[in-house]
C-alpha cells in the first residue's frame, strides 16, 4: 500500500491545492482509527520558495525525498507553456520507474507529460488547458471531462478543487469507503461528486445554494435508495411540480435527478460490496438498481470495472495492509 506521499511546493504557488494534499495526507484524523499517511513537502532547490500573497516557505526536503515516496504528487506547474524542469524529470521518470504512484493536479499534468509518463494514456487536466496540453503531447488521450482519471499508478485530476475529488479516490482505493467518507465529512464535502468539468466550462454558478425542498428530497431519496424512484417522487416530497423540480434540482446540484441517484446508488454499493458477503445481485437490489445487469453497466462505467474484481482487489488490499508491518 502507498504509505508514504510526498507534494511538490514550487516557485509562485498558491497554497490551496498543496494544502489540499496536506490536509488529506497529512493531518491525523484523531477520530479516524487507521493507521495514516507520511507526507513530506518537496521542494527542486533549497533556497526559500515565494507563495503567492507575500509568505515563503522553505523545505529541507528535494526531489530526491520527493521521487522516494509511494505516490508523489505534482500540485500543478508555475506555467503550462513553460518547459518543465530537467531535474523534476528526472525525479518523476525515477519515481515512475521505482513504482511509485504519480498523481497529478490540473496543469500539474504537463510536468508528467514532459516526463514522458502520460504517452498513451488517458489523461485529464483543467478544461482550460485541455487544448494545449493535447496540442503540445499529441501521444497522449487527453479527456477534458472528467473531475479526475485513474491508469492505476498514474492519476490527473482537472482543475483545482478537483484535486480534492482525486484525493479521497485515493483514500477509498487504500482505505476504503468507510473511511474515505469519514474524512469527507471532516472536509464538508461531497465523498464522490456527481458529474465532470464539463458542466463547469464558461458556465455561471449557480445563481443560489441548495434550497430547502430540493435538499429536503435529497435526504429523503438517500434514506429510500432501495425503492423505485423518480422525478414524481422527488418532486411530491419537494412540494413542487416536476418540471419545476427538475429545473431547480438542475440548478442547485448541476446534475440531473437520474445522474445523482445512479452515484448514491453507487456509494452504497461500494460500501456493501466492501463490508458484506452478500451476491452482487443482492447488492444490487439493496443499491436500488432494477436489475443486476444495470447495476454491473452504470458501476463499469463510474468506476472501470466490475462489482466482483472490486470487491476482489479491496479484500486483497485489506489483506496486504493487515500483513504489512508499516502503515497503510
Amino acid at each position: 500500500m502507498a504509505s508514504t506521499v510526498s507534494v511538490l511546493a514550487y516557485d509562485g504557488m498558491t497554497s490551496f491545492e498543496t494544502g489540499i494534499v496536506i490536509e488529506v495526507f497529512g493531518l491525523v484524523w484523531p477520530d479516524i482509527d487507521q493507521p495514516w499517511y507520511e507526507l513530506t513537502v518537496c521542494t527542486e532547490t533549497p533556497e526559500p520558495i515565494r507563495v503567492i500573497g507575500g509568505a515563503t516557505l522553505s523545505s529541507p526536503h528535494g526531489l530526491a525525498e520527493f521521487a522516494a515516496a509511494d505516490t508523489v504528487v505534482v500540485p500543478s506547474v508555475a506555467d503550462p507553456r513553460a518547459e518543465t524542469s530537467p531535474a523534476l524529470i528526472e525525479a518523476l521518470q525515477l519515481a515512475h520507474h521505482r513504482g511509485s504512484r504519480v498523481v497529478s493536479i490540473c496543469s500539474g499534468a504537463f510536468a508528467l507529460a514532459a516526463a514522458g509518463l502520460l504517452d498513451g494514456r488517458r489523461a485529464t487536466t483543467h478544461w482550460r488547458y485541455a487544448d494545449l496540453l493535447r496540442e503540445r503531447y499529441p501521444a497522449i488521450e487527453v479527456d477534458p471531462e472528467p473531475l479526475y482519471t485513474d491508469e492505476g499508478d498514474i492519476l490527473t485530476s482537472a482543475g483545482c478543487a478537483a484535486g480534492l475529488d482525486l484525493a479521497l479516490h485515493l483514500v477509498r482505493k487504500d482505505l476504503g469507503t468507510a473511511v474515505a467518507n469519514a474524512v469527507a465529512r471532516r472536509l464538508v464535502i461531497q465523498p464522490h461528486r456527481a458529474g465532470g468539468q464539463a458542466q463547469y466550462i464558461e458556465s455561471p454558478m449557480p445563481p443560489e445554494p441548495l434550497d430547502a425542498p430540493i435538499a429536503r428530497s435529497l435526504t429523503w431519496a438517500i434514506e429510500h435508495l432501495a425503492d423505485p424512484i423518480g422525478v414524481p417522487d422527488l418532486a411530491d416530497i419537494a412540494g413542487l411540480s416536476p418540471r419545476t423540480y427538475l429545473r431547480h434540482f438542475v440548478r442547485s446540484t448541476g446534475t440531473t435527478p437520474s445522474k445523482w441517484l445512479i452515484a448514491q446508488r453507487i456509494q452504497a454499493a461500494l460500501e456493501m460490496l466492501e463490508t458484506g458477503d452478500a451476491p452482487v445481485e443482492e447488492v444490487a437490489t439493496a443499491a436500488g438498481f432494477a436489475t443486476p445487469v444495470t447495476f454491473r453497466h452504470h458501476f463499469a462505467k463510474s468506476l472501470r470495472t466490475s462489482p466482483s474484481a472490486y470487491r476482489n482487489a479491496f479484500r486483497a488490499r485489506q489483506g496486504t495492509a493487515q500483513a504489512s508491518p508499516h502503515p497503510i
